[in-house]
């Protein structure tokens, strides 16, 4: 997940505050179709879509819970209902009008997975009659904006990753706060986190919910998010807010709304510490000059692993999240590091149901003993580690790795984190916390972790990030293709083309190097005709690509907050 300078931004917000007008008039609202009755083809390849979704029920044991951190889950659900409906207003606006105007059930509930009518695992494709290629800017900007208007525009706080800009009643840019343009579910949301504080078990929790709730109505984020860092011993937690900026194509930097409540999972949390020790000395041994590598994030970072209870907004739009790593303020995560959250039921659905049965279609025989799902969460958490290491800032003054590669930034951040999280592992084995077995059960696990995440798409940041360490990991003999399209990993050649693309990576976000960055997409970041031709096969054989949650209070067993009583 990308990193951010929030203070600056925060403040500039701030300082952009007076010119903002409430009554700034909204971009004009998205084409809507009329009524459509699909052809019998359109709407078996929509059923078709749907289905490569596998449904799975978003459970975990709550018995251990206290009755006060039962409710307070409850209340935390409905708080993330609320940056549901706010992630519908930025991605397209008026869910139910879109809702309204489709009849195939099949298409209503591809819009509901997608957020919108647009694709996401497809590269945004429209999938409803009259609508038009997706915003690059979502809504966070007017459709007719220009980024030449943009950029000559001398606007407070245009830059914010809390601000939409719209134009003012003489044709105007403005930049309008989050916590103006979407006042009342943020209060809502607010209001909701408030009742919770005091029933929770927890007290570094409760703090957080109370800073959380100031944070939704005033647009600094910063002291919930230290206090968030601060909150080690809670056993459920939630994240919400405006997170990351992957919605905004158009310059990467406006933040989505979402959601996760979270159940803490006791046993894996455990088998996670041990790795932290070793921090420091990765950081030390990435394989690039000393100017790429000389950051040293805060030591008051953890690991730990969770059940998910609910996805909300931006976390549950297309492709589900497995892991968190937050905050991404740099500033924060210099003072104090960051938290990373693995989630470990959402990313055993995903073991179980997607990548087992991607392995025995696309690993070659003799190394599909080598997939685990033990081995799958360490390359998840990995991945989430290294987004700590490396570098937040440019080695020559072009600001932070954000701000010098824009719309690149989110690709390359992940790119950064897979293949550095394999280097982890890579390191770890040489160090001996991990044995031989165990490093080439992580890297066939990976490979077949690729196939999973490639299928996301070019649209999807991760996609992208796997395409190219997939073509640029070939290239360099790290694993084979035989005659039946089946994957081998070379075990000797791995290391070194990992080191390699870890170099590269590093080097490019340290220069802020645009164009390099742009050149090693063009070159390596596209799936090519053998890759598709054996992606296709997984297809035909109906794996998913995805999962779809069936979440909520009734699943859970728990009382609707109505229920609940209110705190002081």
């Amino acid at each position: 997940m990308p990193s951010r300078a929030r203070l600056s931004l925060a403040l500039a917000a701030a300082l952009g505050l007076a010119a903002c007008q409430s009554e700034a008039p909204p971009p004009a609202p998205a084409p809507v179709a009329e009524p459509v009755q699909p052809s019998a083809a359109a709407a078996s390849d929509i059923e078709r879509k749907v289905v490569a979704y596998a449904e799975v029920e978003l459970k975990a044991d709550l018995s251990h819970l206290s009755d006060g951190d039962r409710q307070a889950i409850a209340l935390l659900i409905e708080a993330g209902k609320e940056m549901d409906a706010l992630f519908w207003q930025q991605v397209w606006g008026d869910r139910e009008a879109l809702l309204a105007k489709v009849e195939d059930p099949a298409t209503r509930r591809f819009i509901e997975i997608n957020y919108g009518p647009w694709d996401r695992l497809d590269g945004d494709k429209p999938f409803v009659d009259g609508i038009g290629p997706r915003p690059p800017g979502a809504r966070f900007y007017p459709e007719d904006m220009t980024k030449a208007e943009f950029d000559a525009a001398a606007l407070d706080g245009k830059s914010s990753l809390y601000t939409v800009i719209r134009r003012d009643e003489a044709g105007a840019l403005t930049a309008v706060p989050y916590s103006v343009a979407y006042r009342e579910g943020l209060e809502r949301a607010a209001a909701l986190l408030r009742r919770a504080a005091p029933l929770v078990s927890d007290e570094g929790f409760r703090t957080y919910l109370e800073l959380r709730a100031q944070a939704l109505l005033s647009d600094d984020y910063q002291p919930s998010d230290m206090a968030w860092m601060d909150m080690k011993t809670s056993p459920i937690d939630v994240v919400i807010g405006p997170i990351e900026s992957y919605q905004d194509a158009l310059y990467g930097t406006k933040a989505a709304f979402e959601a996760f409540v979270l159940v803490k999972d006791i046993a894996w949390s455990e088998r996670l510490a041990r790795f932290a020790q070793h921090l420091p000395a990765l950081q030390r041994e990435l394989p690039v000059d000393a100017k790429y590598k000389a950051e040293m994030p805060g030591t008051d970072a953890d690991l730990n692993a969770y059940d998910a209870i609910y996805y909300g907004g931006d976390a549950n739009s297309g492709a589900k999240t497995i892991a968190i790593n937050l905050p991404n303020d740099e500033e924060v995560q210099l003072a104090k590091g960051s938290r990373r959250l693995q989630l470990e039921n959402t990313m055993r659905a995903k073991f179980d149901r997607i990548l087992v049965p991607l392995a025995e279609e696309l690993i070659a025989p003799a190394q599909r003993a080598h997939i685990s799902f033990e081995a799958f969460f360490e390359n998840v958490m990995f991945h989430e580690v290294a987004h700590g290491l490396g570098i937040k800032n440019t080695v020559n003054g072009k600001g932070t790795v954000r701000e010098a590669l824009t719309d690149l930034a989110s690709s390359f951040e992940e790119g950064k984190a897979d293949i550095l999280g394999l280097y982890m592992i890579t390191q770890l084995g040489r160090m001996g916390e991990l044995d031989a077995g165990t490093l080439k059960d992580n890297y066939v696990t990976f490979l077949a972790g690729i196939f999973r995440s490639v299928r996301f798409g070019a649209s999807s940041a991760h996609g992208q990030a796997n395409m190219v360490a997939f073509n640029f990991l070939a290239e360099r003999g790290a694993f084979i293709r035989d005659a039946d399209g089946r994957y081998a990993v070379d075990f000797e050649k791995m290391g070194a083309a990992v080191d390699a693309l870890s170099a590269a990576i590093l080097t490019l976000q340290g220069d802020g190097d645009y164009a390099g960055a742009k050149a090693l997409n063009a070159a390596s970041g596209s799936i090519r005709p053998e890759l598709a031709a054996d992606l296709a096969r997984a297809e035909a054989r109906g794996i998913p690509v995805d999962i779809v949650l069936r979440q909520g209070l009734d699943v859970l067993g728990l009382k609707a907050p109505d229920a609940v009583a209110a705190g002081p």
